[in-house]
């Protein structure tokens, strides 16, 4: 009898410390569900700790009654000491990972040892952002020029060149057949060449050789624009004046653009066209021009890829025209995601065409309604182009988790485009926009974001770009 109701009062006193164990988890859940988020460990700690203490100081005092319950909480160095319950608590709840995140240091630092890397890496770009607020609203490409200024180009007179000279091509160079003031240079290619003790068949293609003095290629096509020195690029205040809009994003300053070493870079494709050579893609795949519609369906910035990768390939050239679309989710517009999407598409095509050493996004700018860019060139109305840098910077300095191990190389790729541009095709250039971000420019050192007119143009004003843009890009990927 006597050992039955030993039994008995065992079942009794286990049943008890069970229930109260339950009844303490409750307590907890409903404690946190009524505190909704925690706001910081201390708060979270408080809540484990009080909860868990009732419980387990109510077991304990049914169980031994006789034993009693101290309370009181000695003090070390002014710190309360944990009591037994609340290190369970905090050793069991500890596991979980919202308890690890909302974990402090005691200087009041996030505790990051235990935390996913993934996780951390979202706070500290969380963080980024929170300071540099200006990038989340002002992080896309478009310029929203409302200007001829604020657009980097000016309305050129039919053949001439910028009405202020300091517009599009960055002008105050020499005009081909004109003045050689300063001692410019001016004239051919050929007849530089000749000068040099070249000559106009210089290679199989009858391009003539290129002289050291001269910043441009050489060419077969008429000389018939702005020119320039190596003095005057080599000094940063001219180069930057003349040939860049720099976003107030970032800065551009004189340790990253050094012209000697953009002219030095030499763009020779290395492969040949065998496989695939150049990738054309289109982040913002629905920008459209102004005439687009039912009955002109192409005239988007898909229609004038589709055109120039036709005069690529004509010149020789093996082209890929992806044209995915990136700024599409479940049918609605999300522009802010593209160039995310756009990285895993264009990862993948190099990963099947590692080939690929040029990369082109070609774009559209935005830009305010009013504001219509044309200019006549090669005898036809066209829409300027813009060449685009991202530099992966602030005015506080790099940003760390956007790397760009070819912002040089690809600051020079457009450098040069744009001085063939100045030379050969007067008007077709805006002033080389730079922005903070990255844009997908770090995949090839040959990988450029290109504006192509703006909403404002139509699109055979756009598409008319494409020709001399196909010229240029060819010079360079040639190393002339």
């Amino acid at each position: 009898m006597k050992e039955k109701g030993g039994r008995i009062n065992w079942l009794i006193r286990h049943m008890m410390l069970i229930t109260g164990l339950v009844l303490a988890v409750l307590l907890l859940v409903r404690g946190a569900a009524g505190t909704g988020l925690a706001e910081s460990r201390e708060r979270l700690t408080a809540l484990l700790s009080g909860q868990a203490d009732a419980g387990l100081e109510w077991i304990w005092r049914m169980n031994y009654p006789a034993a009693g319950y101290n309370d009181e909480r000695e003090t070390e160095a002014g710190k309360a000491e944990e009591s037994i319950s609340g290190f369970i608590c905090r050793m069991i709840f500890g596991q979980s990972p919202l308890y690890r995140y909302l974990g402090r240091e005691e200087d009041g630092e996030r505790n990051y040892r235990e935390e996913d890397p993934a996780f951390a890496g979202y706070l500290e770009s969380g963080k980024f952002y929170e300071e540099h607020q200006y990038l989340m609203y002002d992080g896309g490409e478009e310029t929203g020029a409302g200007t001829m200024e604020q657009a980097g180009t000016t309305v050129l007179a039919a053949g001439g060149n910028g009405a202020d000279g300091d517009g599009n091509t960055g002008g105050q160079g020499t005009v081909a057949g004109g003045n050689a003031e300063n001692g410019a240079m001016a004239g051919s290619p050929a007849s530089e060449a000749g000068a040099a003790g070249g000559s106009a068949d210089a290679n199989a293609a009858g391009i003539p050789q290129k002289n050291e003095n001269m910043t441009c290629a050489a060419s077969v096509l008429p000389l018939i624009g702005t020119t320039y020195r190596k003095e005057q690029l080599a000094d940063y205040d001219y180069m930057m004046k003349h040939f860049y809009s720099v976003h107030t994003s970032t800065t551009a300053g004189r340790d990253l653009m050094k012209a000697d070493e953009f002219l030095a870079k030499d763009f020779t494709l290395e492969g040949k066209n065998d496989k695939p050579q150049i990738l054309i893609y289109h982040t913002h795949s629905q920008e459209e021009f102004s005439d687009y519609g039912p009955n002109n369906k192409e005239a988007t910035v898909i229609g004038i890829g589709t055109y120039l990768t036709e005069l690529l390939t004509a010149k020789g050239y093996n082209v890929i025209h992806d044209k995915s679309v990136y700024d599409l989710q479940n049918g609605k517009l999300d522009r802010n995601k593209a160039y995310t999407y756009a990285l895993d598409g264009v990862t993948r095509i190099l990963q099947e065409n590692p080939s690929i050493e040029v990369i082109l996004d070609l774009h559209r700018d935005g830009v305010n309604e009013s504001l219509h860019m044309v200019n006549e060139v090669n005898g036809k109305p066209t829409a300027p182009i813009m060449f685009f840098n991202g530099v992966s910077q602030t005015p506080e300095g790099p940003i760390e988790y956007l790397p760009n191990p070819y912002r040089s190389d690809n600051l020079a790729f457009s450098f040069q485009m744009q001085l063939d541009a100045a030379a050969y095709f007067p008007g077709l250039t805006r002033k080389i926009y730079i922005k903070g971000l990255r844009y997908n420019l770090h995949l090839r050192p040959r990988s450029v974001l290109i504006e192509v007119g703006a909403q404002t143009n139509t699109y055979q004003e756009a598409r008319n770009a494409m020709e001399p843009l196909a010229e240029v890009l060819n010079m360079v990927l040639q190393g002339n």
